[in-house]
């Protein structure tokens, strides 16, 4: 992809920091806006692409604007199969863009090395083209240069599209280039950015279906000597049938290639989403063996030849017109009347009846000529009217054949054709509904039939709505060809609110177009009333808060007079809600607090008294004799005894 940017581009580059982050290490690629390097991001320590604008370039307001556009354009999208945008800035008269660096080599360089492939290995590879670029669709935008190049093919099988730099908004009606520059490949742009400069989603199909038939055949649809011999195809000239080239393609991926590269874009896929339907569609439709069928060597070497012979000039070849001229010298003498050698000087030998004469010698000369032009005439009439542009023939009547069948039966006939594809409910994918003109119409010769050919039923495949916010649900089924049924809501510990957690049919169901599709809604984590154990014993207390999905915890237990030991004292939070999975504290009984009995034998009653009043007891007596002396003999508890404080001591009294 070489532009001829020379060391005067990079040599100041390489090895230079830009920004203060990005250490430039070799040079990759050249390009028609910038050059690629790769670099060493220094502050998150990993390598990445970084695109540097060709510093002739910098200084025209009008590139500086576009490059500008392709780092907010590429920004956006975030998808498995795009390379990544991750920063973009200048450095003193550099301005450069930062992307993922994806190793690999290129789809070109892949069909390259390995000619045509399988089936299976080219829809592989489509597969992910397509999954990007609808991923670019829906967000409003499109590619405008999708080619082998901006293919990359890691090691590992994984895909990305590149360079999404010519991207615009879908919704932006813009020419091609308003500089008048025409931008993207050649080779694969499409009949209406040629002769409008126009683009939507439906153009970068275009340039999917022309990937598609190169990977199958590998060689390019579209070759010549030059841009606009190239360009002019695109609208005048026809894509070969894929199994034209390569016979082992099956016909239903000729029909895939056609359906993506019909000249009328109408009459293609709206997006790129509905071309990847279309080949999934296909790929069901192939068995393992016509999935993995290599072409044979012979296939190979003209596949190998056609990519290195040169395609015909335009004009090469055209008809030459001939013109038959009448001989005016047919019938005449070459002597004259009395013997002499034509040409004689001596008028006087003339004899005098040699004019009057003159007419009845030409006229049979005149005759044959006057024989052979209406001989020529009708030979040319007849030509015209039979073999000729002139020459009507029947349409055949090609309804349930395959398409290409059908395109050879209109081959022998000398008529042209082209195929516009639509869902049937009954006839196979591939097979001729009808024509137009209709079987049986009379038409000049040469003139052009359109098939109409069957695309199988139409059928979509329920799309991935587990783990999408629920917002987005209607958008993604309407891109399905599918409608949203009432969606259910449920709680969920797992699945955030307003997050789809189940949908009915499963991802991948083959479905009719508006079919209902349901989801059901998390509602968020369900909130659980608190029961209140206060009170009950610190076991039990567990065991119930468990069950209600709950985790314990005990703070430090404390006394109580109230509530018995082991029993919960009190619990945080109390009441109210909480989640599955929350904690709550709760705080143990250790029992009311325990206070020995003083020693009060021996002493006065009313001094007993006041001493265990004094440490929290109750006191009463029973008094022996009327407890004349007014002694303590006892008390019960006896003294040295650990009682809750507030017990009442019985004291003796004599």
């Amino acid at each position: 992809m070489s532009t001829g940017v020379g060391p005067s581009l990079r040599e100041p580059v390489v090895g230079r920091v830009l920004d203060g982050r990005y250490r430039v290490l070799e040079h990759i690629a050249d390009g028609g806006m910038a050059s690629v390097y790769l670099a060493l991001d220094e502050r998150l320590d990993r390598e990445v692409a970084v695109k540097v604008m060709r510093r002739d370039l910098v200084a025209d307001e009008t590139f500086v604007t576009r490059f500008r556009r392709e780092a907010r354009s590429a920004a956006r999208l975030s998808h498995p199969n795009v390379v990544a945008v991750h920063d973009q800035g200048e450095d003193h008269s550099d301005m450069f863009l930062v992307m993922e660096y994806v190793p690999g080599r290129t789809l070109r360089e892949l069909v390259q090395a390995e000619g045509p492939l399988t089936p299976r290995a080219a829809l592989d590879l489509l597969d992910p083209v397509l999954q990007a670029l609808d991923a670019a669709h829906s967000a409003g935008l499109i590619h405008r240069d999708v080619k082998p190049e901006n293919v990359i093919v890691r090691s590992d099988g994984s895909v990305k599209v590149a360079d999404f730099g010519l991207a615009r908004a879908v919704t932006t009606a813009t020419t091609t280039n308003t500089s008048g520059t025409m931008m993207g490949t050649v080779a694969y742009l499409s009949p209406e950015q040629v002769e409008r400069g126009i683009a939507d989603a439906r153009s970068d199909v275009y340039a999917a279906g022309l990937m598609l038939f190169e990977v199958l055949t590998g060689r390019k649809a579209f070759d010549g000597d030059s841009p606009i011999h190239i360009a002019y195809q695109h609208v005048h000239g026809s894509v070969p049938v894929p199994s034209d080239v390569v016979p082992s393609v099956p016909s239903v991926l000729d029909a895939l290639v056609a359906l993506g590269i019909a000249r009328d874009p109408d009459q293609r896929p709206a997006t790129a989403g509905d071309y990847l339907v279309e080949l999934r569609r296909a790929r069901r439709e192939l068995g393992t063996d016509e999935l993995d069928l290599r072409p044979t060597p012979g296939e190979r070497e003209r596949a190998a030849a056609t990519r290195t012979t040169a395609m015909p000039r335009p004009g090469s070849g055209a008809t030459s017109v001939i013109s038959v001229l009448p001989d005016d010298t047919q019938g005449s003498d070459d002597t004259s009347y009395d013997g002499s050698p034509e040409g004689s000087d001596d008028a006087s030998r003339v004899p005098p009846y040699e004019a009057s004469d003159a007419p009845r010698r030409r006229w049979p000369a005149v005759l044959g000529a006057l024989l052979v032009a209406a001989v020529l005439l009708a030979g040319g009439a007849g030509w015209w009217f039979t073999a000729g542009p002139g020459a009507k023939v029947a349409v055949p009547r090609l309804s349930g054949l395959a398409q290409p069948a059908a395109e050879q039966s209109l081959r022998t006939a000398g008529l042209r054709s082209s195929v516009t594809a639509t869902y049937s409910e009954t006839a196979a994918s591939g097979t001729v509904l009808s024509t137009d003109p209709a079987g049986g119409r009379q038409v000049s010769k040469g003139s052009a039939v359109t098939l109409v050919v069957s695309r199988g039923p139409e059928r979509y495949t329920a799309p991935q709505l587990v783990g999408t916010p629920a917002a987005d649900v209607a958008a993604a089924l309407e891109r399905a060809h599918l409608k949203p049924s009432s969606a259910n809501q449920v709680f969920s510990e797992t699945v955030p609110a307003g997050t789809v957690v189940s949908q009915d049919p499963e991802p991948g169901t083959t479905l009719k177009p508006g079919d209902p599709v349901t989801v059901v809604v998390s509602k968020g984590r369900e909130p659980v009333s608190v029961p209140d154990f206060t009170g009950k014993p610190l076991a039990q207390t567990k065991d119930g808060l468990a069950a209600a999905g709950f985790t314990t915890a005990e703070g430090t237990p404390v006394n109580s007079d109230t509530v018995p030991q082991g029993a919960v004292v009190s619990q945080n939070p109390k009441d109210g809600t909480l989640y599955r999975g929350d904690k709550v504290t709760l705080v143990a009984s250790k029992g009311p607090v325990l206070v020995e009995v003083p020693k009060v034998v021996g002493k006065q009653r009313g001094v007993a008294a006041a001493a265990l009043r004094a440490a929290g007891f109750q006191v009463s007596f029973n008094e022996v004799l009327g407890g004349f002396f007014g002694t303590v003999r006892g008390s019960d508890p006896a003294a040295g005894t650990m009682v809750p404080k507030g017990t009442t001591i019985t004291l003796t009294i004599v």
